[in-house]
C-alpha cells in the first residue's frame, strides 16, 4: 500500500502530463475531461458504483467502494493541480464539496436519531399493531397502507416509511404471497411520491432545499403533481387485490408506546419547525436548527432517566411483561444511526464534486439541458435514478446548477423523487422491501407493474408542467 501510494505521483507526471500551456496560462481551474486523470476518475467511479448495486449480492458495504473512489480521485486532482502551481483551487473546491456534506451528514443524523429514538419507544411497532388488530380487508389494507405511507414520509423518509408499513402486510397477508407484491409495490410508489413534495421526505428533496434552489413552502407545488403518481397506479393495481380478508390470526401481545414516545413524536416536529424558521426566517442553514432540535432530545432523555424507576408500578405492566417506563439514552439512539448510508453520501458527494471539478458535469449539463432542454433532460433524470441511485444524479444537477427555471427546479426535483419507483433498485425503499418480503417482492414482480408506474410518473410530470 506505501509503494503505491509513493508511486503514484511519479505515473501521473510521467505518463499523463497536462499540455504546457495550461501551466503557462496560470489557469485557476484545469479541464482533465481530456486527461488520464480524468479518465480513471471516471473509471474508479463507474467500478465503485457498480459495487455498490451489487452490494446485496456481494454482501460488501456500499460506503467501502465510494469511500475509496473519492479518496483517490482527489489524490489525483491535488497532485496535478500542485505540478502546476496551483495550490488552492482544488482545496476550495473539495471544502465546498465537505461542508456540503457536513450540513446533510449532521441534518440526517439530529433526523436518524430522532426516528430510532421513536422506534425504541414503540411509536411505530404500535401503528403496525393497531393496523393489525383491526382485520382490514385486503383491499382496505392496500389503500390504507398506501395512503399511510404517502402521509408519513414527508416527515419521516420513505425508507421508514416503507419498512413500517411492509412489516403490516408481512403481518396479516403471510398466506397471500400474490397480495404482499402487489401492496409493496404501491408501498414503494408511495413513500416515493409522497417524499417528494417535502424537504423532509426524500435525500434528494433535502439537498435542494439545503442548496436555496427552492423554498420551503414551494415543495408543497409538487403536492398534486405526487399525489398524481401514487393514485393512478393505485386505482390500476387495486383491480387485481383480492375481494377477501386475510385469514392470518394475530397471536402477538398488544404492543403499547413506551412512556415519553409521544413527546418525542412532538419534539420532533418542533426540531422540524425550528429547521424551518432557521432557514426561512433567519437565513440560517437548517441543519443549525436540527442540532438546536436535538437539544430538545438530549435534555427530554436526561429527565427520562432521571425519572425513570427500575421497579414499575402497577399501571406501568403491559402484557408479556414489558415495562412501558424503560431507561433512555440518547447516545444509544446517535449510535444506532445508519452509519454505512451517512459514509456512503460522503462518499457520493467528494466523487460526484471531484467529477464536476474535473470537468465531466459541465459537459453533461452542455449536453442535456443545451442540446435537449430543461424538460426533456428532467425527465431523463427521474428515469436514470431508476437505475442509478438518485442521491448522485441529483448532486451532479445541483453541481452543474443549469440556468432553469422554478417550474424546472420542481420538476427535476418531482422526477428524482419519484423516478426511482419504475424499478424495485431504483429506491430505498424498493431495496429495503425486497429484503423485508424475500420471496415474494421481488425485482421480477415489480418489473410487471413498472408501465403501470410509468402511467403514473409521465401522468404527474404532464399535471405539474399544467397547473404550475
Amino acid at each position: 500500500m506505501k509503494f503505491s501510494t509513493l508511486c503514484l505521483p511519479a505515473i501521473i507526471f510521467v505518463l499523463f502530463p497536462i499540455p504546457s500551456r495550461a501551466s503557462e496560462l496560470s489557469l485557476e481551474h484545469l479541464d482533465l475531461t481530456q486527461h488520464a486523470v480524468g479518465f480513471i476518475a471516471l473509471f474508479l467511479f463507474v467500478v465503485a458504483y457498480i459495487l455498490v448495486i451489487l452490494e446485496d449480492k456481494l454482501q460488501f458495504k456500499k460506503s467501502k467502494p465510494v469511500l475509496l473512489a473519492a479518496g483517490i480521485i482527489w489524490l489525483m486532482i491535488a497532485i496535478v493541480y500542485k505540478s502546476h502551481g496551483i495550490d488552492h483551487a482544488a482545496s476550495v473546491a473539495l471544502k465546498h464539496n465537505f461542508l456540503e456534506y457536513t450540513e446533510l451528514f449532521f441534518f440526517l443524523l439530529v433526523a436518524m436519531t430522532y426516528i430510532n429514538a421513536m422506534l425504541e419507544r414503540g411509536v411505530f411497532n404500535r401503528l403496525r399493531d393497531w393496523l393489525v388488530r383491526k382485520k382490514f380487508s385486503y383491499r382496505q389494507l392496500f389503500w390504507i397502507t398506501g395512503i399511510l405511507a404517502f402521509i408519513i414520509s414527508p416527515i419521516a423518509d420513505n425508507l421508514t416509511t416503507a419498512l413500517i408499513m411492509g412489516a403490516v402486510i408481512m403481518t396479516v397477508g403471510a398466506d397471500n404471497p400474490r397480495f404482499i407484491s402487489i401492496a409493496c409495490v404501491n408501498i414503494v410508489v408511495a413513500a416515493n411520491s409522497g417524499g417528494a413534495f417535502s424537504p423532509f421526505g426524500d435525500i434528494t428533496t433535502l439537498m435542494v432545499w439545503q442548496s436555496d434552489v427552492i423554498e420551503f413552502s414551494v415543495f408543497f407545488k409538487l403536492f398534486i403533481p405526487a399525489l398524481v403518481n401514487f393514485i393512478i397506479p393505485a386505482v390500476i393495481m387495486h383491480h387485481f387485490i383480492d375481494e377477501g380478508f386475510p385469514l392470518a390470526a394475530i397471536d402477538e401481545e398488544q404492543v403499547f408506546i413506551k412512556r415519553g414516545g409521544l413527546i418525542i413524536v412532538g419534539l420532533f416536529l418542533l426540531t422540524i419547525f425550528t429547521a424551518i424558521s432557521f432557514h426561512s426566517i433567519l437565513h440560517l442553514p437548517p441543519v443549525i436548527g436540527m442540532m438546536l432540535g436535538l437539544s430538545y432530545l438530549k435534555l427530554f432523555g436526561f429527565y427520562l432517566g432521571k425519572t425513570h424507576r427500575d421497579e414499575p408500578s402497577h399501571f406501568e405492566n403491559v402484557p408479556g411483561g414489558e415495562s412501558i417506563d424503560s431507561p433512555f439514552d440518547v447516545y444509544n439512539h446517535i449510535a444506532s444511526s445508519e452509519w454505512d448510508t451517512l459514509l456512503f453520501f460522503y462518499g457520493v458527494i467528494l466523487s460526484v464534486g471531484g467529477l464536476g471539478f474535473i470537468g465531466y458535469l459541465s459537459m453533461t449539463s452542455e449536453f442535456m439541458y443545451g442540446e435537449l432542454g430543461p424538460v426533456t433532460a428532467n425527465i431523463l433524470v427521474g428515469i436514470i435514478s431508476a437505475l442509478v441511485d438518485n442521491i448522485p444524479v441529483m448532486f451532479a444537477v445541483l453541481t452543474m446548477n443549469p440556468d432553469m427555471s422554478e417550474t424546472q427546479w420542481l420538476l427535476v426535483t418531482l422526477t428524482a423523487g419519484v423516478g426511482g419507483s419504475l424499478l424495485s433498485v431504483g429506491s430505498a425503499a424498493g431495496v429495503a422491501l425486497m429484503g423485508q418480503a424475500r420471496g415474494s417482492y421481488t425485482f421480477v414482480t415489480h418489473l410487471k407493474w413498472t408501465p403501470v408506474i410509468a402511467i403514473g410518473y409521465f401522468a404527474s410530470i404532464y399535471v405539474h408542467l399544467l397547473i404550475n
